[in-house]
């Protein structure tokens, strides 16, 4: 299969220039030519449109990737990073754990040592180099040798519960035959930064080109040990943030000018992002009489056209945030991927503009290059700021996670670079939709602490805005999850937590259930332990996740899911319902006096719940049996729930509405439920005046 190559006589020579510098390099000579850049059939979707490149100037390549003996005569502190998580020990091993700022300096301290100019090689030198005048996906040909073969799975490393003693490789550069050209482990072993900021391909021919004038992520190439082949392939594209650094990355470096060439603009901002009014509206607060009940839904908000392959897929849509913008706006993000441990997961966002009724159709949100994007979280502080938090895999899977976080102050018109928060991969950094911020005013931002259907949630803190985090139950010994006992990590997984008026903070999570009931988790430390009890709701599983939140009227909303072939009664002498529920508690979670299936009632019909739950019966007694739940509630306290794919919006009014406890309930709700605002001021007030 032809997919690209090298089309100029004197660039298919086998070159024969070479010479080794002052610390033991040896580089050969790369003649100058033209060559077809991208995959036209097959590969990604970001390997497209094929275009011809000129590279105009000859330049010297490394033959191998930069060994540990080589990089640690620039850093000699590397030494002691060496076989972290048992990679890499070796002299003659890739080195690895580096970002690209230390893969430039490096660049730059050996220019210096040399007199001659070193640096990273453009994506385009890289895959010139790397074809070496062939027209496969492989230097090779069109398929890639056994001895290439390097672990080749999708890896959840470091993952205990998942990993085998296999995903621990040697990294010693050299071992499988060069390419016609003379270089080695252009097809795996680990992955090499490139100069470039990532961005799609132009249509036109280029000479020279240097990528994109910004972004949030540096072009890598190459392929690595732990993954599959097709992420081997010539044309393969992949980056990360400038600051990551894992075991599957390392570098090479080229000895040439860096070419004049003009970077490529950034693209135009997604349909998301395009022409948010930054005016406040004035009747934001303005919505339906809070006494009356109010109640709007399903309505779809995953809109993707069948077939799409890239850069959003209609395969498989899944675990939504949604966040009410200052503008009025609803954002919702989601993942979007064709299976959800690919590397092509990758995160999309639609937009309700304040005032319509139909969401707009989903575009691109937020996506490294070949790596998992995975969990997304959205929060805004009720100013002008909105947060957002997402995993970034090491590579594919949720099992080696660090934790971004962006922010914008334009109703997501713009958004600050992403920087890493968490930035070791690894559990325990893989955010959920259940982020607030406490009465003292820090940020809690839910993490699960495995990657299985049980095992507990991490707390991740920030006391400064976003500036700094920690995570204060790290580093304790994972609890039994057993009534009464205390430990360092929330009971279930995808746990969501609010703060009591006491300052505690409550979770309530999926898996890990106490006396057959889901559990709750009550902290009295900000987080660095918790005692676990059985909570009054019954245990979810797989493709469920609750929500669990604090509303503007004062009293917490729950919800989550009554058993889908047993059902709950709402009441001792009522009927039994099934699916998503609501339930509110007006004494901080001791009960829980009003119970609702949410459901727009009516005859039996089916409705496509999307993501995990698939085609569903909606009528007065089934609701969603599943879904991923996120929640926000608007200015005018309206509530409004995503699942998978559907949009629902109530009131508490509607919640209380067929309630038996509704007389009572509503005299609480108007007298003695403290106004939510009011109680965060007091008991800031009554901390600080504590010895």
């Amino acid at each position: 299969m032809t997919v690209g190559g090298v089309h100029n006589s004197k660039a298919q020579r086998r070159t024969v220039a070479q010479f080794d510098n002052s610390i033991g390099m040896k580089l050969v000579r790369i003649e100058p030519g033209d060559f077809l850049m991208g995959q036209a059939e097959g590969g990604d979707w970001d390997e497209r449109p094929v275009h011809e490149v000129t590279i105009s100037n000859g330049f010297y390549i490394f033959v191998t990737e930069v060994t540990n003996a080589q990089y640690e005569q620039f850093d000699p502190d590397h030494k002691k990073v060496r076989g972290k998580l048992g990679f890499s020990k070796g002299d003659d091993e890739a080195v690895v754990f580096v970002t690209w700022y230390d893969a430039a300096n490096f660049c730059k301290w050996l220019s210096k040592k040399e007199g001659k100019t070193y640096r990273l090689p453009t994506e385009a030198e890289w895959e010139y180099a790397c074809r070496a005048g062939g027209a496969t996906a492989y230097s090779t040909g069109d398929e890639l040798p056994k001895a290439f073969h390097k672990n080749v799975r999708t890896s959840w490393f470091p993952d205990p519960a998942r990993s085998r003693d296999s995903d621990v490789v040697p990294l010693t550069v050299a071992q499988t035959p060069p390419n016609p050209w003379g270089l080695y482990d252009m097809h795996g072993n680990v992955e090499e930064w490139c100069h470039d900021w990532y961005g799609p391909y132009q249509e036109s021919n280029q000479t020279d080109p240097v990528g994109r004038s910004t972004g949030d992520f540096k072009v890598i190439r190459g392929g690595s040990h732990s993954t599959e082949l097709e992420y081997l392939r010539s044309a393969n594209r992949s980056g990360t943030l400038p600051d990551d650094k894992s075991w599957h990355i390392g570098f090479r470096v080229v000895r040439v000018e860096l070419p004049e060439t003009e970077p490529v603009a950034p693209l135009p901002a997604p349909l998301n992002a395009q022409n948010v009014k930054q005016d406040v509206p004035k009747d934001l607060a303005k919505g339906p009489d809070p006494k009356k009940p109010f109640f709007k839904g399903p309505i779809q908000y995953v809109k993707i056209p069948p077939n799409s392959n890239g850069p959003i897929y209609s395969g498989h849509n899944h675990d939504p945030a949604l966040v009410n913008c200052p503008n009025g706006d609803l954002l919702a993000i989601w993942y979007s991927c064709r299976s959800e441990p690919g590397r092509e997961l990758a995160i999309v966002a639609s937009r309700l503009r304040y005032g319509s009724n139909e969401w707009e159709p989903a575009s691109p949100f937020w996506d490294a290059p070949d790596r998992n994007d995975h969990a997304p979280a959205l929060w805004c502080d009720g100013q002008k700021t909105i947060y957002h938090f997402n995993g970034l895999s090491a590579a594919a899977t949720w099992g080696n996670l660090a934790t971004v976080m962006r922010t914008s102050t334009d109703s997501g018109a713009t958004w600050s670079k992403a920087r890493l928060i968490n930035p070791t991969h690894g559990l325990r950094h893989m955010p959920v939709q259940s982020v607030f911020k406490s009465y003292e005013g820090f940020i809690i931002l839910p993490c699960d602490a495995v990657t299985g259907g049980s095992g507990g949630t991490a707390a991740c803190i920030s006391r400064d805005n976003g500036k700094t985090w920690n995570d204060p139950g790290e580093g304790q010994p994972k609890p039994s999850f057993k009534a009464g006992e205390r430990g360092g990590w929330i009971a279930g997984i995808h746990a969501g937590i609010t703060q009591l008026k006491n300052g505690n903070l409550m979770a309530l999570g999926r898996g890990n259930t106490i006396d057959g009931h889901m559990p709750m988790s009550i902290s009295d430390d900000m987080g660095r332990s918790w005692t676990y009890s059985a909570s009054p709701f019954q245990p979810i599983g797989g493709g469920q996740r609750l929500i669990l939140r604090r509303l503007h009227e004062g009293p917490i909303l729950v919800v989550t899911f009554a058993d889908r072939r047993k059902g709950m009664a709402l009441t001792a002498d009522g009927d039994s319902i099934y699916g998503m529920f609501a339930a509110i508690s007006f004494n901080d979670g001791k009960t829980w006096s009003v119970k609702r299936l949410i459901t727009a009632g009516g005859p039996p019909r089916e409705i496509d719940g999307g993501g995990n739950t698939g085609k569903f019966t909606m009528d007065d007694i089934h609701a969603e049996p599943k879904g991923y739940l996120a929640a926000t509630q608007t200015p005018d306290n309206v509530i409004h729930l995503i699942t998978s794919k559907q949009h629902y919006a109530f009131n508490l009014a509607w919640l209380m509405q067929n309630s038996k406890t509704l007389e009572k309930a509503n005299s609480r709700a108007s007298g003695a439920i403290i106004d939510h605002s009011l109680a965060q001021s007091r008991w800031f007030v009554a901390q600080k005046e504590q010895p």
